[in-house]
């Protein structure tokens, strides 16, 4: 059975023994159910996609910190044109010239979180040859270190650093959670195929009895001990019973496309689902429910980050604003030559220093206007988060209290459903002897269905508020473990 079960589910290669028919019913118990959607499912898919998007955007923001390494230039750059020429009479003349312009550049450049600043190492070399003269000169730097550092202004990369660590930890949380949702939507789609087929045997099982009962009632009116009107009862039980199986098998094969299509489960095997009464056994102490949402969850790590983006809109407004310098310069060497090989030969020293700097003398306003925008938009954000948390922290007093009345509930709802099922027997014998009247028989009939429906909804509220909790917590209570993936 299990070897169907991985067939089915596309995630082994297994094949069916020749005794087996493509149209064996296969058994799947809740936990199957759920590992199928996890490995098969389009949500797992896509949850497995956006987690891999995010690695490697992650993987971007930390290589704007690491060393780049790049060679640029332009081979050939070939020119023939006129140019005016300036004599020295004052007179303009167009002279022709026709020559060709190559250059290469190779350098390394390091961003400086610290600072927001950059350094680099480089070289480089111009080829230009005039081809009326027929001549060719080299120029170059052999070697050029450097500087650009803004001075008094926003630093966006001590910022990332801050922020998107907390982005990338949030998206692994959030990978976590998605596939804890598709366990709690897996457990959704079981239940609503249980109750459809649980619903179709019941159906299946009174067209069964009240077929029985209007055999005997038929015999019974012959014997006088019956009369019409009852026989005609039991005739319409008999119609509306098959009404009933109709209408449940309806229900069931909706309910079995409706699984299959979410868990990615593609073959026509039939699907007989397995009545998961064997409950997990915990206790949640809304405690510690409560610390594990906090430590686990990926809203905790957005709440940081939301605070820290504020603080970032109001550190760059207020860098944009105001006095704006920049200090760059560059160290090294320079040579120019007949040949390439010459400008690497007694090349000359090169400094190149320069401090440029923007004051606003008056802009209406503008600038205390961005800043103020951003502290208004900080408030706001602390507003958000400190409702956000308070709901947080609800929901998650909300589900351990659910959790905890469903367990209660599941023993009465166990024993009213054992109760009502011998309470109908013995009615269904005492309606045979003629002491029950039909209507009373009737009555407990709904009470068992009513009873059996009830119990099965009862297991289905376990299952979903029990996994609901681990979405909320990405907590096994079970194993007492965090979850990961």
């Amino acid at each position: 059975m299990l070897k169907s079960i991985i067939l089915l589910a596309g995630i082994a290669m297994p094949v069916l023994s020749k005794s087996q028919s493509t149209a064996d019913t296969v058994k799947l118990n809740l936990q199957q159910v759920i590992e199928i959607a996890k490995a098969n499912s389009t949500a797992a898919v896509q949850a497995a996609t956006i987690r891999e998007t995010q690695y490697w955007e992650y993987k971007t923001f930390k290589s704007n910190y690491n060393p780049q390494l790049s060679l640029d230039g332009v081979l050939p750059q070939f020119s023939k044109t006129n140019i005016p020429v300036m004599q020295p009479n004052g007179a303009v003349e167009f002279k022709s010239v026709m020559n060709d312009n190559s250059q290469l550049n190779l350098g390394i450049t390091q961003n400086i979180g610290l600072t927001g600043g950059q350094i680099f190492v480089g070289s480089n070399m111009l080829r230009f040859r005039d081809f009326d003269r027929r001549e060719t000169r080299f120029n170059g730097n052999p070697l050029i270190v450097g500087f650009n550092q803004p001075l008094f202004a926003f630093n966006p990369f001590a910022w990332d650093k801050k922020i998107e660590p907390l982005r990338f930890d949030a998206s692994q949380r959030k990978y976590v959670q998605d596939v804890e949702i598709i366990a709690r939507d897996a457990s959704e789609y079981f239940f609503n195929l249980l109750i459809a087929q649980i619903n179709s045997d019941i159906a299946a099982r009174n067209l069964v009895n009240h077929e029985t009962l209007f055999k005997i009632g038929e015999t019974k009116v012959t014997l006088g001990r019956l009369s019409k009107d009852e026989l005609l009862r039991l005739k319409l039980g008999v119609l509306n019973a098959k009404k009933a199986v109709g209408q449940a098998n309806v229900n069931a094969e909706t309910a079995i496309l409706e699984l299959k299509s979410f868990i990615g489960l593609s073959s026509a095997n039939p699907i007989k689902l397995i009545l998961p009464e064997k409950l997990v056994a915990f206790d949640v102490a809304e405690e510690v429910a409560l610390r594990e949402a906090r430590n686990n969850r990926q809203q905790t790590v957005e709440f940081q980050r939301s605070l820290l983006e504020a603080d970032k809109d109001i550190a760059k407004a207020k860098g944009e604003n105001g006095l704006k310098a920049n200090l760059f310069g560059t160290f090294g060497l320079t040579n120019a030559a007949a040949d390439m090989p010459g400008i690497y030969r007694s090349a000359k020293d090169q400094q190149v220093i320069k401090l440029g700097f923007q004051i606003p003398i008056m802009d209406w306003g503008r600038s205390a206007s961005r800043i103020k925008t951003a502290q208004a938009n900080k408030k706001l954000v602390e507003a958000s988060v400190k409702q956000a948390q308070i709901d947080f922290d609800q929901e998650i007093y909300t589900q351990v209290r659910q959790l905890k009345m469903i367990k209660e509930q599941m023993g009465t709802n166990a024993e009213a459903d054992k109760t009502a099922a011998e309470r109908f027997e013995i009615a269904r014998k005492r309606y045979l002897l003629a002491d029950l009247s039909i209507t009373d028989l009737n009555i407990a009939l709904q009470e068992k269905d009513q009873a059996r429906r009830d119990y099965i909804q009862s297991l289905k509220s376990f299952w979903n508020a029990y996994f609901g909790l681990r979405v909320l917590t990405l907590y096994d209570f079970a194993n007492n473990k965090r979850i990961t993936n």
